[in-house]
Protein backbone atom coordinates (compact mmCIF):
# COMPACT_ATOMS: atom_id res chain seq x y z
CA UNK A 1 0.00 0.00 0.00
CA UNK A 2 1.11 3.45 -1.38
CA UNK A 3 1.26 6.34 1.47
CA UNK A 4 -1.36 8.67 1.70
CA UNK A 5 -1.75 11.95 -0.91
CA UNK A 6 -3.08 14.58 1.06
CA UNK A 7 -2.11 17.10 -2.06
CA UNK A 8 -2.42 17.64 -5.19
CA UNK A 9 -1.00 20.28 -7.81
CA UNK A 10 -2.71 20.60 -11.09
CA UNK A 11 -0.81 21.83 -14.51
CA UNK A 12 -3.77 23.34 -16.89
CA UNK A 13 -1.37 24.13 -20.47
CA UNK A 14 -3.14 26.34 -21.95
CA UNK A 15 -2.83 27.87 -25.55
CA UNK A 16 -5.67 29.46 -27.51
CA UNK A 17 -7.78 28.21 -25.30
CA UNK A 18 -10.74 31.57 -24.32
CA UNK A 19 -13.51 28.84 -25.25
CA UNK A 20 -12.34 26.33 -22.60
CA UNK A 21 -10.44 27.72 -20.09
CA UNK A 22 -13.13 28.96 -17.64
CA UNK A 23 -15.28 25.69 -17.88
CA UNK A 24 -11.86 23.76 -17.26
CA UNK A 25 -11.04 25.79 -14.08
CA UNK A 26 -14.87 25.79 -12.85
CA UNK A 27 -14.80 21.76 -12.94
CA UNK A 28 -11.67 21.80 -10.93
CA UNK A 29 -13.30 24.01 -8.19
CA UNK A 30 -16.15 22.02 -8.55
CA UNK A 31 -14.25 19.05 -7.13
CA UNK A 32 -14.45 17.13 -4.03
CA UNK A 33 -11.22 17.34 -3.31
CA UNK A 34 -9.84 20.89 -3.92
CA UNK A 35 -6.28 20.66 -5.84
CA UNK A 36 -3.64 22.85 -3.33
CA UNK A 37 -2.96 24.95 -6.61
CA UNK A 38 -3.72 25.32 -10.31
CA UNK A 39 -0.45 26.48 -12.25
CA UNK A 40 -1.93 27.68 -15.53
CA UNK A 41 0.76 27.21 -18.16
CA UNK A 42 0.40 29.24 -21.19
CA UNK A 43 1.73 28.94 -24.34
CA UNK A 44 1.92 32.66 -25.73
CA UNK A 45 -1.76 32.51 -26.18
CA UNK A 46 -2.83 35.63 -28.30
CA UNK A 47 -7.06 35.20 -27.71
CA UNK A 48 -7.01 36.68 -24.33
CA UNK A 49 -7.07 33.14 -22.57
CA UNK A 50 -4.37 34.07 -20.30
CA UNK A 51 -6.16 36.99 -18.59
CA UNK A 52 -8.92 34.50 -17.68
CA UNK A 53 -5.76 32.74 -15.49
CA UNK A 54 -4.41 35.74 -14.13
CA UNK A 55 -7.79 37.34 -13.16
CA UNK A 56 -9.00 33.90 -11.96
CA UNK A 57 -7.75 34.46 -8.05
CA UNK A 58 -8.64 31.61 -5.85
CA UNK A 59 -5.00 29.67 -5.75
CA UNK A 60 -5.05 29.87 -9.99
CA UNK A 61 -1.44 30.96 -10.92
CA UNK A 62 -0.27 32.09 -14.28
CA UNK A 63 3.08 30.68 -15.70
CA UNK A 64 3.90 32.39 -18.99
CA UNK A 65 5.83 29.94 -20.90
CA UNK A 66 7.38 32.80 -23.10
CA UNK A 67 6.54 31.14 -26.48
CA UNK A 68 4.33 27.99 -27.47
CA UNK A 69 6.15 25.18 -26.29
CA UNK A 70 3.65 22.41 -27.20
CA UNK A 71 1.79 20.68 -24.18
CA UNK A 72 5.11 18.69 -23.55
CA UNK A 73 7.24 21.28 -22.80
CA UNK A 74 4.57 23.36 -21.26
CA UNK A 75 3.72 20.20 -18.69
CA UNK A 76 7.46 20.03 -18.01
CA UNK A 77 7.07 23.81 -16.42
CA UNK A 78 4.56 22.51 -14.89
CA UNK A 79 5.85 20.07 -13.07
CA UNK A 80 9.03 22.12 -12.21
CA UNK A 81 6.87 24.87 -10.90
CA UNK A 82 4.49 22.39 -9.03
CA UNK A 83 5.32 22.39 -5.12
CA UNK A 84 3.19 18.72 -4.44
CA UNK A 85 5.07 15.60 -5.23
CA UNK A 86 1.55 14.37 -7.26
CA UNK A 87 0.38 16.55 -10.03
CA UNK A 88 -2.31 16.36 -12.34
CA UNK A 89 -1.22 17.46 -16.09
CA UNK A 90 -5.13 18.84 -17.60
CA UNK A 91 -5.32 20.29 -21.07
CA UNK A 92 -7.75 23.54 -21.47
CA UNK A 93 -9.95 21.67 -23.05
CA UNK A 94 -11.02 19.31 -20.47
CA UNK A 95 -13.45 19.65 -17.72
CA UNK A 96 -13.58 17.03 -15.10
CA UNK A 97 -16.81 15.33 -13.84
CA UNK A 98 -17.82 15.51 -10.08
CA UNK A 99 -15.85 13.36 -7.80
CA UNK A 100 -12.79 12.60 -11.06
CA UNK A 101 -9.87 13.80 -9.12
CA UNK A 102 -10.36 12.58 -5.62
CA UNK A 103 -10.89 9.13 -7.11
CA UNK A 104 -7.49 9.31 -9.44
CA UNK A 105 -5.76 10.48 -6.23
CA UNK A 106 -7.08 7.03 -4.89
CA UNK A 107 -6.49 5.19 -7.28
CA UNK A 108 -2.35 6.41 -6.61
CA UNK A 109 -2.50 5.35 -3.44
CA UNK A 110 -3.34 1.36 -3.81
CA UNK A 111 -0.06 0.85 -5.56
CA UNK A 112 3.97 2.01 -4.66
CA UNK A 113 4.60 1.14 -8.35
CA UNK A 114 2.26 3.47 -9.61
CA UNK A 115 3.83 6.22 -11.76
CA UNK A 116 0.63 7.47 -13.99
CA UNK A 117 -3.50 7.42 -13.45
CA UNK A 118 -5.57 8.63 -16.11
CA UNK A 119 -9.51 8.92 -16.19
CA UNK A 120 -11.87 7.90 -19.09
CA UNK A 121 -12.48 10.58 -21.93
CA UNK A 122 -15.88 11.30 -22.89
CA UNK A 123 -16.44 13.48 -26.04
CA UNK A 124 -17.89 16.50 -24.84
CA UNK A 125 -20.43 17.40 -26.95
CA UNK A 126 -21.56 13.29 -27.09
CA UNK A 127 -21.03 12.06 -23.38
CA UNK A 128 -22.19 8.69 -24.60
CA UNK A 129 -19.10 8.05 -26.36
CA UNK A 130 -15.99 7.31 -24.95
CA UNK A 131 -13.11 8.95 -26.61
CA UNK A 132 -9.83 8.34 -24.84
CA UNK A 133 -9.46 5.27 -22.51
CA UNK A 134 -6.03 4.38 -22.63
CA UNK A 135 -4.68 1.19 -24.32
CA UNK A 136 -1.55 -0.82 -25.43
CA UNK A 137 1.42 -0.32 -26.85
CA UNK A 138 1.11 -1.05 -30.58
CA UNK A 139 4.11 -2.73 -32.13
CA UNK A 140 4.15 0.15 -35.14
CA UNK A 141 4.50 2.54 -32.32
CA UNK A 142 1.28 3.68 -32.32
CA UNK A 143 -1.93 3.46 -29.18
CA UNK A 144 -3.58 1.01 -29.59
CA UNK A 145 -6.98 1.71 -27.67
CA UNK A 146 -9.75 0.65 -25.68
CA UNK A 147 -13.04 1.63 -26.10
CA UNK A 148 -12.16 4.01 -28.99
CA UNK A 149 -15.30 5.51 -30.05
CA UNK A 150 -17.32 2.99 -28.51
CA UNK A 151 -20.60 3.59 -26.93
CA UNK A 152 -19.92 4.57 -22.88
CA UNK A 153 -22.59 1.75 -22.01
CA UNK A 154 -20.77 -0.18 -24.10
CA UNK A 155 -17.63 0.34 -22.27
CA UNK A 156 -18.84 -0.03 -18.57
CA UNK A 157 -20.58 -3.61 -19.58
CA UNK A 158 -16.61 -4.51 -19.89
CA UNK A 159 -15.17 -3.35 -17.50
CA UNK A 160 -13.37 -5.24 -14.63
CA UNK A 161 -13.22 -3.64 -11.85
CA UNK A 162 -12.69 -0.06 -10.69
CA UNK A 163 -8.89 -0.29 -11.47
CA UNK A 164 -7.54 -1.64 -15.04
CA UNK A 165 -3.99 -1.61 -15.52
CA UNK A 166 -2.54 -0.07 -18.53
CA UNK A 167 0.33 -0.17 -21.03
CA UNK A 168 -0.62 3.35 -22.95
CA UNK A 169 -1.93 6.57 -21.27
CA UNK A 170 -3.32 9.25 -23.07
CA UNK A 171 -1.95 12.61 -21.84
CA UNK A 172 -4.67 15.33 -22.16
CA UNK A 173 -6.04 14.31 -18.59
CA UNK A 174 -3.45 12.69 -16.43
CA UNK A 175 -2.38 12.20 -12.32
CA UNK A 176 1.87 11.85 -12.75
CA UNK A 177 4.28 11.26 -9.95
CA UNK A 178 6.33 13.95 -10.81
CA UNK A 179 9.70 12.92 -9.02
CA UNK A 180 9.49 9.41 -10.94
CA UNK A 181 8.33 10.90 -14.27
CA UNK A 182 10.88 13.75 -14.12
CA UNK A 183 13.91 10.91 -13.14
CA UNK A 184 12.64 9.44 -16.21
CA UNK A 185 12.97 12.61 -18.48
CA UNK A 186 9.66 13.98 -17.82
CA UNK A 187 7.59 14.66 -21.28
CA UNK A 188 10.28 14.81 -24.28
CA UNK A 189 9.56 18.41 -25.79
CA UNK A 190 10.88 17.35 -28.97
CA UNK A 191 8.03 15.98 -29.78
CA UNK A 192 6.07 19.25 -29.30
CA UNK A 193 2.49 17.41 -29.38
CA UNK A 194 1.61 13.76 -30.58
CA UNK A 195 3.25 11.32 -29.15
CA UNK A 196 4.82 12.40 -26.06
CA UNK A 197 2.25 10.85 -24.26
CA UNK A 198 3.20 7.79 -25.99
CA UNK A 199 6.83 8.10 -25.17
CA UNK A 200 6.58 8.54 -21.81
CA UNK A 201 4.20 5.86 -21.64
CA UNK A 202 7.20 3.33 -22.90
CA UNK A 203 9.85 4.82 -20.64
CA UNK A 204 7.20 4.40 -17.79
CA UNK A 205 6.36 0.88 -18.52
CA UNK A 206 9.56 -0.51 -19.48
CA UNK A 207 10.88 0.95 -16.47
CA UNK A 208 8.72 -1.30 -14.36
CA UNK A 209 6.37 0.88 -13.08
CA UNK A 210 2.65 0.91 -13.06
CA UNK A 211 0.42 3.41 -15.43
CA UNK A 212 -3.70 3.08 -13.89
CA UNK A 213 -6.78 3.54 -15.35
CA UNK A 214 -10.10 4.28 -13.38
CA UNK A 215 -13.16 3.60 -15.87
CA UNK A 216 -15.45 5.52 -13.04
CA UNK A 217 -13.43 8.33 -12.59
CA UNK A 218 -14.41 10.69 -16.20
CA UNK A 219 -13.41 13.56 -17.85
CA UNK A 220 -15.33 15.39 -20.83
CA UNK A 221 -12.63 16.30 -23.42
CA UNK A 222 -13.59 19.20 -25.99
CA UNK A 223 -12.37 19.49 -29.57
CA UNK A 224 -8.69 19.61 -28.83
CA UNK A 225 -5.36 21.76 -30.32
CA UNK A 226 -6.16 23.99 -33.37
CA UNK A 227 -4.58 22.69 -36.49
CA UNK A 228 -3.67 19.40 -35.00
CA UNK A 229 -6.89 17.55 -33.37
CA UNK A 230 -9.12 16.04 -35.79
CA UNK A 231 -13.11 15.63 -35.66
CA UNK A 232 -15.85 14.38 -38.33
CA UNK A 233 -16.45 17.39 -40.70
CA UNK A 234 -12.88 18.61 -41.03
CA UNK A 235 -10.20 18.48 -42.99
CA UNK A 236 -7.42 16.33 -41.63
CA UNK A 237 -5.17 18.76 -40.59
CA UNK A 238 -1.34 18.90 -42.95
CA UNK A 239 0.25 19.56 -39.36
CA UNK A 240 -0.91 16.74 -37.99
CA UNK A 241 0.84 14.77 -40.96
CA UNK A 242 3.93 16.43 -40.46
CA UNK A 243 4.18 15.21 -36.84
CA UNK A 244 2.98 12.25 -37.05
CA UNK A 245 5.77 11.56 -39.93
CA UNK A 246 8.12 13.30 -37.78
CA UNK A 247 7.23 12.02 -34.16
CA UNK A 248 6.72 8.26 -34.93
CA UNK A 249 10.39 7.29 -36.11
CA UNK A 250 11.75 9.36 -33.43
CA UNK A 251 9.87 7.46 -30.95
CA UNK A 252 10.61 3.89 -32.28
CA UNK A 253 14.58 4.91 -32.52
CA UNK A 254 14.62 6.43 -28.85
CA UNK A 255 12.74 3.55 -27.51
CA UNK A 256 12.77 0.07 -29.16
CA UNK A 257 15.21 -2.14 -28.42
CA UNK A 258 18.07 -2.78 -31.39
CA UNK A 259 15.87 -6.59 -31.92
CA UNK A 260 12.55 -5.25 -31.85
CA UNK A 261 13.85 -2.27 -34.18
CA UNK A 262 15.19 -5.02 -36.90
CA UNK A 263 12.08 -7.68 -36.78
CA UNK A 264 9.28 -5.47 -36.22
CA UNK A 265 10.73 -3.38 -39.49
CA UNK A 266 8.76 -4.98 -42.36
CA UNK A 267 5.59 -4.46 -40.72
CA UNK A 268 6.74 -0.46 -40.29
CA UNK A 269 6.91 -0.56 -43.87
CA UNK A 270 3.58 -1.96 -44.40
CA UNK A 271 1.89 1.10 -42.04
CA UNK A 272 4.10 3.39 -43.43
CA UNK A 273 3.07 3.04 -46.82
CA UNK A 274 -0.19 3.05 -45.60
CA UNK A 275 -0.05 6.63 -43.95
CA UNK A 276 1.52 7.91 -47.35
CA UNK A 277 -1.98 6.54 -48.80
CA UNK A 278 -3.74 8.65 -46.48
CA UNK A 279 -1.35 12.12 -46.92
CA UNK A 280 -2.16 11.58 -50.46
CA UNK A 281 -6.38 11.32 -49.99
CA UNK A 282 -6.38 13.80 -47.84
CA UNK A 283 -3.47 16.68 -49.16
CA UNK A 284 -0.62 15.67 -46.82
CA UNK A 285 1.79 14.76 -48.94
CA UNK A 286 4.31 17.69 -48.74
CA UNK A 287 3.90 17.80 -44.84
CA UNK A 288 4.91 14.19 -44.60
CA UNK A 289 7.98 14.63 -46.61
CA UNK A 290 8.84 17.84 -44.67
CA UNK A 291 7.91 15.51 -41.64
CA UNK A 292 10.28 13.13 -42.52
CA UNK A 293 13.30 15.32 -43.47
CA UNK A 294 12.67 16.58 -39.93
CA UNK A 295 13.29 13.54 -38.26
CA UNK A 296 16.27 12.76 -39.97
CA UNK A 297 17.63 15.90 -38.65
CA UNK A 298 16.77 15.14 -35.16
CA UNK A 299 18.37 11.55 -35.50
CA UNK A 300 21.40 12.36 -33.17
CA UNK A 301 19.01 14.04 -30.53
CA UNK A 302 17.47 10.59 -30.40
CA UNK A 303 19.96 8.42 -30.31
CA UNK A 304 21.65 10.53 -27.40
CA UNK A 305 18.26 9.58 -25.15
CA UNK A 306 17.98 6.34 -26.43
CA UNK A 307 21.29 5.08 -23.95
CA UNK A 308 19.11 6.35 -20.88
CA UNK A 309 16.01 4.71 -21.83
CA UNK A 310 18.07 1.22 -22.53
CA UNK A 311 19.78 1.63 -19.58
CA UNK A 312 16.70 1.80 -17.58
CA UNK A 313 14.96 -1.07 -19.32
CA UNK A 314 13.79 -3.80 -16.68
CA UNK A 315 10.70 -5.13 -19.20
CA UNK A 316 11.67 -6.57 -22.71
CA UNK A 317 9.67 -5.60 -25.47
CA UNK A 318 8.20 -8.97 -25.67
CA UNK A 319 6.64 -8.11 -22.86
CA UNK A 320 5.35 -4.18 -23.93
CA UNK A 321 4.08 -4.87 -27.09
CA UNK A 322 1.11 -5.62 -28.74
CA UNK A 323 0.12 -6.94 -32.38
CA UNK A 324 -3.73 -5.12 -32.20
CA UNK A 325 -5.58 -4.29 -32.73
CA UNK A 326 -5.09 -1.22 -34.81
CA UNK A 327 -6.33 1.88 -33.58
CA UNK A 328 -7.48 3.82 -36.73
CA UNK A 329 -9.76 7.47 -36.31
CA UNK A 330 -13.22 6.66 -38.12
CA UNK A 331 -13.42 10.13 -38.82
CA UNK A 332 -10.63 9.71 -41.39
CA UNK A 333 -13.23 8.90 -43.84
CA UNK A 334 -13.78 6.11 -45.92
CA UNK A 335 -10.72 2.80 -46.40
CA UNK A 336 -12.38 0.82 -42.72
CA UNK A 337 -12.28 -2.28 -44.64
CA UNK A 338 -8.52 -1.65 -46.16
CA UNK A 339 -7.71 -0.22 -42.46
CA UNK A 340 -9.10 -3.76 -40.68
CA UNK A 341 -6.56 -5.74 -43.24
CA UNK A 342 -4.21 -3.56 -42.43
CA UNK A 343 -4.33 -4.35 -39.02
CA UNK A 344 -4.36 -8.13 -39.38
CA UNK A 345 -2.07 -7.96 -41.76
CA UNK A 346 0.32 -5.93 -39.14
CA UNK A 347 -0.79 -8.64 -36.15
CA UNK A 348 0.19 -11.83 -38.20
CA UNK A 349 3.62 -10.42 -38.90
CA UNK A 350 4.11 -9.41 -34.94
CA UNK A 351 2.78 -12.91 -33.88
CA UNK A 352 5.40 -14.15 -36.13
CA UNK A 353 8.34 -12.19 -34.72
CA UNK A 354 6.92 -11.91 -31.39
CA UNK A 355 8.73 -15.57 -30.09
CA UNK A 356 11.79 -14.05 -31.12
CA UNK A 357 11.79 -10.38 -29.19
Amino acid sequence: MSARIDKVSVVVVNYQGQRYLGRCLDALDAQDLAPDEILVVDNASTDGSERIARERGGGVRLIEAGGNLGPAGARNLGLEAARNAWVLCLDNDCYLEPGTLGKLVAAAGTDPDVALVQPRSLFADDPSRVHYDGGALHHGGLFSLRNWYQPLVSARAADHGSLQPLDGAVSLCLLVDRNRVCALGAFDPVYFILFEDLDLSYRVRSAGLKILSVPDAEVLHDEGTPGVSFRSGARYPSRRFFLHARNRPLYLLKNYSLRALVLTLPSQMIYETAYLALALRHGGLIAWFQGKFAALRLVPQALAKRGAVQAGRVVRDKHLLVGGPLTLTPDAGGGQLAARWLSRVMGWMFALVRPLL
